[in-house]
């Protein structure tokens, strides 16, 4: 795909999501009140451009404040939905509702997993948050989708990241050793090829077991910071260049985004694509978001997020990223090195991620 046939999907696409979420018959309640008060983009929004330039930021407390049914397109309607939950480390989680969408996008994943790494029919193990979080199902369906089982354990963040902002070293150790210890039990005990977890607890668990040795032959990794020194450790010296490597940035709200094959001229450094059309990664000057920062240059990463069941122009994400050229096979722009906004300037707490 082209850059030019890749912008006129992506034009198309939003024209249909706008159309969709702003008509009476198949809008949410949200929408549909917000058009009253402010403007119907039906046929005034033609482009992913004009979402930028007409639509305001989407604000984190609509998702935290409002109950999840003003989400609920009136297509939809009757229809029980699942509901997931963002990190919630700072008060009430940001709450997203859905149906399909999360095995859409897995589904659209599994492509990219080799068979040699992943091979179909042998199970996984998720370490790693389960409980409310998207991320549970997800992983399981993608396995499913494989045709292997997954096993699970258990991995609460919000409890790490107090304990670790309290101070608490000792009770954050321990937990996390609880955490490590029952996936070595299972990594011994059952054959399990793939492993998703946190690039923390992949290199904690490595520390008690040989992974190629126990038949672990692929790692799909999730998780923001992996600076290239710590991307170039845990393939070579964790993974020992044995093992395949597939890390994700992705979240509730967007879905995941690949990332490509690592390249000796990448030097380490990951770049991911957003799965577009459905959703649209830019990278923004803090200062002025209406501007992407140049390729390769440092700037807040702005999610929109573009589905039937789910709109979401323009939200800032709590992460920053370098702008990265398009890159075979994606013909839109990427992000790489994420990490969390500011965190140069500040001290953030990122428990087991």
């Amino acid at each position: 795909m082209t850059a030019d046939e890749a912008k006129a999907q992506l034009d198309q696409h939003v024209r249909e999501i706008i159309d969709w979420h702003f008509s009476p018959e198949t809008g949410c309640p949200f929408w549909l009140e917000w058009a009253g008060k402010n403007f119907d983009p039906r046929g005034r929004i033609q482009s992913y451009e004009d979402i930028v330039t007409q639509f305001p930021h989407f604000q984190d407390e609509w998702l935290r404040d409002l109950q999840p049914s003003v989400w609920v397109p009136a297509a939809f309607n009757g229809r029980p939905y699942n509901i997931f939950e963002t990190g919630g480390t700072t008060g009430m989680p940001k709450q997203r509702i859905g149906w399909e969408d999360y095995k859409r996008d897995y589904e659209e994943f599994s492509a990219k997993l080799s068979d040699e790494h992943f091979p179909p029919g042998v199970p996984w193990i998720m370490v790693g948050p389960t409980g409310p979080r998207r991320l549970r199902l997800a992983v399981e369906h993608l396995a499913n989708f494989r045709g292997s089982p997954c096993y699970f354990v258990d991995l609460d963040p919000r409890f790490v990241k107090k304990v670790i902002a309290n101070k608490q070293f000792d009770v954050a150790r321990a937990y996390m050793d609880h955490v490590v210890d029952q996936a070595v039990t299972l990594l011994k005990h059952r054959k399990i090829s793939g492993v998703f977890t946190t690039p923390k607890l992949l290199e904690a668990i490595a520390e008690h077991i040989d992974l190629y040795d126990h038949g672990i032959r692929g790692v799909f990794c999730g998780g923001t910071t992996m600076a290239p020194q710590y991307t170039r450790f845990i393939v070579e010296e964790v993974l020992e260049g044995r093992i395949g490597f597939y890390p994700t940035y992705g979240n509730t709200l967007m879905g995941l985004a690949a990332s490509v094959p690592l390249e000796k001229e990448d030097q380490y450094s990951i770049s991911y694509y957003a799965p577009q059309p459905r959703a649209v990664l830019r990278v923004v000057n803090p200062e002025q978001t209406d501007q992407t920062v140049d390729y390769d240059a440092w700037g807040r990463v702005e999610l929109t997020t573009l589905t039937k069941e789910f709109f979401m122009p323009r939200f800032l994400e709590r992460d920053e990223a370098l702008r990265r050229r398009p890159r075979g096979p994606y013909a839109w722009d990427g992000v790489a090195e994420v990490r969390p906004f500011g965190a140069m300037e500040n001290k953030i707490v990122e428990g087991v991620y």
